[in-house]
């Protein structure tokens, strides 16, 4: 069987994000989606860890293949754990490669059996980020064209708490 590991925060997920999920999921016989978790930074997200385990979850529910998991720590060793080789990593644009080639050789210093992919997203997404997201989401904006329904209307819901 054939695992690879999308990694990432996801705070929140994108339709983007969703996008190069669809993508691994028809070339991995399982793909885990790995929100990355830093007990340093408790206040530092829109979401916290087990509020973006639970909305990706249920924006997943329609793929057969996909698991929804959270990790402190290395990412290849969470791979390793999991029995995965390949990391997947989402490309929106040019400017995304520099980070993405460095994070990748340093995994793969880390550990040599572990190879990352990147897959790009549809153009389309290609201007949604996490960042982009919550920033126009703290000024009030209206986020529905880029989050899937039930993250917009879970973080509307938290926003009138």
């Amino acid at each position: 069987m054939k695992i690879a590991i999308y990694p990432g925060s996801f705070d929140p997920i994108t339709n983007g994000h969703l996008d190069v999920l669809k993508t691994s999921s028809e070339i991995f016989d399982k793909v885990i989606i790995a929100v990355a978790y830093n007990p340093e930074k408790k206040n530092s997200g829109l979401l916290n860890v087990d509020e973006r385990v639970e909305l990706i979850k249920k924006c997943t529910k329609d793929f057969q293949n996909v698991e929804v998991d959270s990790f402190v720590g290395l990412t290849v060793e969470y791979a390793k754990q999991k029995g995965a080789k390949v990391l997947i990593r989402g490309l929106r644009a040019v400017s995304d490669f520099e980070f993405e080639m460095q994070l990748s050789q340093t995994n793969s210093a880390l550990d040599k059996e572990i190879k990352t992919i990147f897959l790009t997203t549809r153009p389309k997404y290609n201007f949604i980020s996490s960042s982009s997201v919550k920033e126009v989401f703290d000024f009030g904006g209206d986020i529905s064209k880029f989050v899937p329904e039930v993250v917009n209307e879970y973080l509307k819901e938290k926003l009138k708490k």
